[in-house]
């Protein structure tokens, strides 16, 4: 696996300096650039869209939070692709609430409860953030503890839950 921060010289962080990265991409982009190989030999070409291509996975991952996360769990070896994943039932039986009333509101083509149903995600959403928050700035501070590493992966997955129900409610609410 290709490591992105070593591609664009940075710390192993969650919170990847936005500007260094947008820095690093346009460098690259330059450098490896296709149109600069047009005339050069069969070996550059493939190696300048090999290296495009690679500028162009870190950049979209390391610019997008999730995708961040995901990765620093993949290169370290704590997620695998596709992987099915057992959330805690005490967060499946808060998520099971939510769904029952969202598909109440939608039963009754409630739009007061679809409201409250998108407000109780909000803040599920926003509890979400203030937990994985705080563990991905202890991981970023030194902490690089398999156990830390296996609670962000635990909220990673919470936050692909609710983002699913969040697109559920969203087609609800839409016209």
């Amino acid at each position: 696996m290709d490591n992105y921060f070593e591609l664009y010289e940075l710390p192993l962080t969650f919170h990847p300096d936005a500007a260094q990265v947008k820095s690093k991409f346009y460098e690259l982009s330059r450098k490896y650039h296709p149109d600069r190989f047009a005339h050069a030999e069969d070996t550059a070409k493939i190696e300048s869209l090999r290296m495009s291509a690679l500028n162009n996975d870190a950049y979209k991952t390391l610019s997008n939070a999730d995708a961040t996360m995901a990765y620093i769990l993949k290169l370290q070896g704590l997620l695998q692709h596709e992987e099915k994943y057992n959330l805690p039932p005490a967060f499946l039986m808060e998520m099971m609430e939510l769904n029952e009333a969202i598909s109440d509101a939608e039963m009754e083509a409630d739009a007061a409860g679809s409201q409250t149903a998108k407000q109780a995600l909000e803040e599920q959403l926003s509890a979400w953030q203030n937990e994985a928050g705080k563990l991905t700035a202890q991981y970023d501070a030194g902490d690089h503890s398999e156990a830390l590493l296996l609670q962000i992966k635990d909220y990673y997955f919470r936050k692909k839950y609710l983002l699913r129900i969040q697109e559920r409610i969203d087609k609800f609410a839409a016209p």
